[in-house]
């Protein structure tokens, strides 16, 4: 495939935007190359400015759950433009894709609506911090909870020793108060919790992690931490900005049975368009401003076309009883796909999926934490990718992001998608 256009366009655009993308990812440092720039999308597929065909396993890291382009969505959008887009006022809209979300997510009562994933996470970070009256908190090693300061903490040398900023700009003193956690090591957790007696406030975590390939939550380790939570009077929060109503209607929380304090939500909650939330029981709820102590506003949070975008997807999941099995079919049917494939060129390979999110790591032994994530051979990868990209199948530009499947592919897209990796595996 010829990218011309896409590389004159990136030469452009490193003269007015840093590294030339608005977002790191974007930038193909991970794989080498230059990226390519979207033009348009539909249903499961992404066309570039070279007038390229992409069959999509990013779509728009993880919203675009019907496809893109959905027509109810597209439909909501237009007809809301036209009333005005933004009024800094309540809206009825608000209420109505309030009132929807509480209905189809387990253990939450109240929910405000922001603008971002990261804002969410922040909110609710320091909605915890005022509700339990502590200040630190554990997050854990590959999760991302998106680039707020308390986030962007990398690993100490133990339970008692604080975890340092890994950007500059963080300051140290944030540090302090940010622990580090392994994925799926719940005596991690509980020698961290020992070490720091009664002084954090939450504890946070993607149950099911997204940003270092899918990892599977091992067998006892969510409930394990909600018994930890419960035990010390920590409130446990899920970042559910990828899983949220993508895993399940009410998410990893009816999915997997467990209950958690506090959920943040993103992506799929806004139908494609920049939003965000979190959103709790009304005890919790009930301390942020104007009737409790916590402040967290935003101009722009309740947008009219993001929440008219996301009721009109929300009202979608809802209505159709059958979406989520039919995802998580076809996200089996390419995992099988894939397994005979990388089998029969002898890769060593593991794939991990829950539901409609899937990813290849290429090395042989299980993968269930960032290490075990980051021991993956990254040239593979990186051959993977281009080799893909070639075949007309666009995946994260990264080995450490999940792919998202949308209800948009046909069993055709699966077997050609297939059929693409049979022929770039035959190269790797």
């Amino acid at each position: 495939m010829l990218y011309q256009r896409s590389s004159r366009l990136f030469a452009e655009a490193e003269q007015v935007i840093p590294g030339g993308v608005n977002s790191p990812v974007r930038a193909f440092k991970a794989v080498g190359g230059k990226p390519i720039f979207a033009k348009s999308a539909k249903g499961a597929y992404l066309y570039d400015e070279d007038g390229n065909r992409f069959i999509d396993y990013i779509n728009s890291w993880g919203p675009m759950i019907l496809g893109h382009a959905f027509q109810p969505v597209v439909d909501a959008v237009k007809q809301r433009a036209e009333l005005g887009t933004s009024f800094g006022m309540p809206t009825e809209l608000e209420t109505q894709i309030a009132a929807l979300a509480v209905a189809m997510v387990p253990n939450i009562e109240k929910i405000r609506f922001v603008n971002s994933g990261t804002e969410a996470c922040m909110s609710a970070i320091r909605l915890a911090r005022g509700y339990t009256k502590r200040d630190k908190i554990i997050k854990f090693a590959g999760c991302y909870h998106g680039h707020s300061d308390s986030f962007l903490i990398q690993a100490g040398s133990g339970a008692v020793t604080f975890g340092t900023p890994n950007s500059p700009g963080v300051t140290s003193g944030t540090a302090k108060d940010t622990l580090l956690a392994a994925y799926n090591d719940l005596q991690n957790v509980s020698d961290l919790i020992d070490a720091n007696p009664n002084e954090i406030a939450a504890i946070i975590v993607e149950p099911v992690p997204g940003n270092m390939g899918c990892i599977v939550p091992k067998k006892g380790f969510l409930e394990g931490l909600r018994q930890m939570c419960t035990d010390h009077g920590i409130l446990l929060i899920f970042d559910e900005v990828m899983t949220g109503f993508r895993l399940a209607k009410g998410g990893v929380q009816e999915l997997f049975n467990v209950k958690a304090d506090i959920v943040t939500f993103g992506k799929v909650i806004g139908g494609g368009l920049p939003v965000g939330a979190f959103a709790a029981r009304s005890e919790i709820m009930n301390y942020l401003a104007p009737i409790g102590p916590v402040y967290q506003a935003g101009t722009l949070s309740g947008n009219p076309l993001a929440m008219a975008a996301g009721l009109a997807m929300l009202q979608a999941l809802n209505d159709d009883s059958g979406v989520f099995n039919r995802l998580e079919e076809k996200t089996a049917y390419l995992e099988k796909g894939i397994r005979d494939v990388l089998n029969q060129n002898n890769i060593d390979f593991t794939i991990n999926r829950v539901g409609s999110m899937i990813s290849v790591h290429f090395d042989a032994e299980p993968v269930y934490d960032f290490k075990t994530a980051a021991k993956g051979d990254n040239e593979t990868f990186r051959k993977f990718f281009h080799g893909l990209l070639a075949e007309g199948v666009y995946i994260a530009p990264s080995a450490y992001e999940t792919w998202f499947i949308t209800d948009a592919l046909t069993y055709d897209d699966l077997d050609f998608t297939i059929e693409a990796i049979r022929k770039v595996s035959a190269t790797l």
